[in-house]
């Protein structure tokens, strides 16, 4: 017989196979743990300690159980010995949580190897209810009620396995091991492959700002935004010497367009797992990051976690055990340039002794900022059980390398004086915020179809507790710089990337019959050109003046971002984020807040110049017309290709931004 044991601030509910705590933890929060073992693992993960103090009272007796802490309660019924064991969880007396019975237990296992199992956790679905989150993939989908989503890494997807329901609470799947979550209309079910046991959190708030700051206590706050990362940042596939970079920048002082960064793209190196420059194309960093600095550019430096037997630094660590190492079969998890594997990141001294070839290499040479590619890490095939890290076997650790690999760069930066971090990365785990983490949603198509599913990526990594993301402007492969399409997607792409938290050109672009090849022998030749001026004289001047305006924006930007690294809300906002009890603004998918005064609408279409726009409660200044409008009503809206759809807030301070644009 399944029994209920009382605890000041827990409840202990047990039957064969099946041991389960609940827990208050920290303000209207609810941790739940459950395991077919013999008792609960006491492992967080990247989950933090609690920061206050839970307002938690336990009531019941051998057959009805309840918890309330704050806003939250939960109920764990003993029922009878064939239906028993449901738990059930309210926000201010309110359903907003139960488990659905399928024929036995709460927690569902399948045993797959040792102390671990196949864990499933089954809800029931709630009539009406929105969820958003879950991270980031290639899809046409925000509200992801009537989707399932499966959790796990690669090019262009970041599983972050958490959600903010329309209900008013957030869900948090706190197991690193790859799986699944369906949101569908018959039920909501959380799925591990490989696991101990099921844990997850509740918790709850008024309003959506006050979720994810409940969120942000759990994993962590972004930290301070750098002040010069609020600009135009300047990138291409690739810039392969010392001498093109410079060139570059030179060019954009020239022209008197304001550039925040330049990136250095792969393949700069040496070999991969190497991380340090090719002399024959790089034979004075130290210089050329002095002259960038002279002009108020930061240089940015792309890391690879691969490597390979040719690598100066493998032996070493491939017998300290500090590479992935694979269960069954040959060292190589990834073929690029021969077969390559990844760092272990998961193991505290490849940290160590990757930082420190990376702070000899690239840090006292200058190099400060650095982007994080192959973030996942991106393995062929996508075999997590025959992956061997030091944190567990790949099957119930797998999404766990982001985190630890922005922990790597930030902790080194920090040790090495660094205060103002921020890594561009190509994936995020819960937490990879407080290690400055700037994702972006990897390696797209230039297609319209691709900025849309931008606009929506960048929502659903605000709602999953990322506020630093971007994309790359013009997406990264198949462009074409000189056909009409393309180039009407770079400037859409462009406005676009003007209200994202951070404003990047990057991409692949198709090279052209008259590029010559500057540098014959060079092992991965550039892309073709992508800087403004490589896109026709009319988009030249577009771009250059939606730069400026970036730069007039600055400070409204830093501002948010602020309010990011202390409260945890994000800049890039959906339209129910501060009207909630707007039901039509839970429906709105492509348009959103940036900030509380400024409302952004992106033409994605090809072709296009109108679409509808919705107004929120409040009044409306249209920042093409200065037309005022009330809100609470959809307004026809007309931009030709030089002119982009947003309204600010009446008589908000950021209103005088605009009135100074180019017309």
């Amino acid at each position: 017989m399944a029994t209920i044991k009382l605890e000041e601030n827990r409840i202990i509910f047990q039957r064969r196979d099946e041991l389960t705590v609940i827990e208050a933890y920290g303000k209207d929060c609810i941790r739940y743990r459950s395991t077919k073992n013999c008792r609960i693992s006491d492992e967080n993960w990247t989950l933090l300690p609690p920061t206050e103090d839970a307002e938690c009272t336990v009531e019941g007796d051998e057959n009805i159980g309840t918890l309330t802490n704050g806003m939250l309660s939960v109920k764990v019924d003993r029922g009878t010995p064939w239906y028993g064991g449901i738990i059930t969880f309210y926000r201010e007396g309110k359903k907003i949580l139960r488990t659905k019975y399928e024929g036995d237990y709460t927690c569902r296992n399948l045993h797959t190897e040792g102390d671990h199992y196949q864990v499933k956790m089954i809800f029931e679905a709630n009539e009406g209810e929105h969820f958003y989150g879950l991270g980031q993939e290639q899809e046409d989908v925000f509200d992801r009620k009537g989707s399932t989503c499966n959790l796990l890494h690669y090019n262009t997807k970041s599983a972050v396995p958490v959600v903010y329901s329309s209900l008013g609470y957030g869900f948090l799947w706190n197991n690193p091991a790859p799986g699944r979550c369906e949101t569908t209309r018959n039920h909501t079910m959380w799925v591990a492959d490989s696991a101990y046991q099921a844990d997850f959190l509740v918790y709850a708030g008024k309003t959506p700002a006050d979720v994810m700051k409940r969120y942000c206590d759990l994993t962590g706050y972004a930290p301070h935004f750098p002040e010069w990362a609020a600009g135009f940042w300047q990138s291409r596939l690739r810039y392969e010497s010392q001498d093109d970079v410079l060139e570059i920048a030179r060019e954009y002082k020239r022209r008197g367009v304001p550039l925040a960064a330049i990136v250095i793209d792969y393949f700069h190196w040496t070999e991969q797992g190497e991380w340090r420059f090719d002399p024959k194309y790089w034979p004075d960093p130290e210089k050329m990051c002095e002259e960038l600095k002279e002009m108020s550019i930061q240089p940015v430096v792309s890391i690879w976690p691969t490597i390979n037997p040719a690598s100066e630094n493998y032996q070493t660590m491939n017998d300290r055990n500090m590479l992935v190492r694979t269960e069954n079969g040959q060292f190589g998890t990834f073929d690029f340039y021969g077969q390559q594997t990844f760092i272990d990141v998961t193991h505290p001294d490849t940290r160590e002794f990757v930082w420190e070839k990376v702070k000899e290499n690239y840090f006292d040479k200058g190099i400060h900022n650095f982007w994080l590619d192959e973030a996942e890490p991106e393995v062929h095939p996508q075999q997590f059980s025959n992956l061997k890290m030091y944190a567990g076997n790949g099957a119930q650790t797998a999404m766990l390398y982001p985190y630890y690999y922005s922990k790597l760069f930030y902790d080194g930066l920090r040790q090495s004086g660094e205060k103002d971090i921020i890594l561009l990365t190509r994936a995020a785990y819960p937490g990879t915020q407080r290690f400055g983490s700037l994702v972006w949603n990897g390696d797209i198509p230039s297609t319209f179809e691709a900025l849309n599913m931008s606009v929506k990526t960048g929502l659903s990594m605000s709602m999953s507790g990322i506020p630093w993301w971007n994309s790359d402007i013009g997406g990264f492969h198949s462009g074409d710089t000189r056909s009409d399409y393309f180039r009407e997607l770079i400037v859409r792409w462009t406005q676009f990337g003007v209200f994202c938290p951070v404003m990047r050109l990057h991409g692949a672009r198709i090279r052209t019959p008259e590029q010559v090849d500057r540098h014959p022998g060079v092992k991965e030749r550039s892309g073709g050109a992508n800087e403004i001026w490589s896109f026709g004289e009319r988009n030249y001047e577009i771009l250059k003046n939606l730069i400026l305006l970036r730069e007039r924006l600055k400070p409204y930007i830093l501002h948010y971002m602020e309010i990011a690294s202390r409260e945890g809300l994000p800049i890039m906002r959906p339209m129910f984020f501060d009207n909630y009890e707007d039901e039509i603004c839970y429906g709105l998918e492509d348009q959103y807040m940036f900030g509380e005064d400024i409302l952004f609408a992106p033409i994605t279409e090809y072709g296009c110049v109108e679409r509808r726009v919705y107004l929120p409660k409040g009044r409306w200044m249209d920042v093409n017309s200065e037309q005022i409008y009330d809100g609470g009503q959809w307004i026809d809206c007309h931009a030709d290709i030089n002119r982009f759809i947003a309204f600010t807030r009446a008589g908000s301070e950021v209103t005088a931004v605009f009135h100074n644009q180019e017309r």
